[in-house]
């Protein structure tokens, strides 16, 4: 099964399609250069936690995608040597909601921070990323599930 056999369910349900969002993107923090776009990855993190309202994501959404837009290297096709133009994607597309986009930029961030340019190009490379992925959505739809059963 692959991330897209999962999208309605995603579209279903805004708890899951965040949580997911944020788990992916988690794992690509280290990787963001940009203190800006850092805070609004913790602004998502925060609405997941219900910490802050849908207007707060709103403006965290629309700052993180011009902020992705601009980034010194999102004119540059392999993104000047580095995983954070990719990164910076991940965070953007998380928090306009867009989990399976932002699963791919997570990935590919991943795959390029460890293996460069090469790396990319191998579909292989993207496995271990994927697995996870997939098995994370699975858990936390599975959290979810359990919490509705209640």
């Amino acid at each position: 099964m692959t991330l897209a056999a999962h999208e309605q369910r995603l579209a279903q349900s805004d708890a899951l399609r965040f949580a997911f969002a944020l788990a992916c993107v988690e794992r690509v923090r280290h990787l963001l250069e940009d203190e800006p776009v850092i805070r609004c990855l913790d602004t998502l993190g925060a609405y997941v936690a219900g910490q802050v309202n849908r207007d707060v994501l709103d403006r965290a959404a629309s700052d993180a995608g011009a902020l992705a837009n601009h980034h010194q290297g999102s004119r540059s096709l392999d993104g000047v040597g580095h995983a954070a133009v990719s990164a910076s994607y991940a965070v953007a597309n998380a928090l306009a909601g867009r989990a399976i986009q932002a699963a791919d930029y997570a990935a590919y961030a991943v795959v390029y921070g460890e293996g460069g340019y090469g790396a990319v190009g191998d579909p292989e490379s993207f496995v271990p990323e994927k697995s996870w992925q997939l098995a994370t959505l699975e858990r936390l739809a599975s959290d979810q599930n359990k919490l509705l059963e209640r």
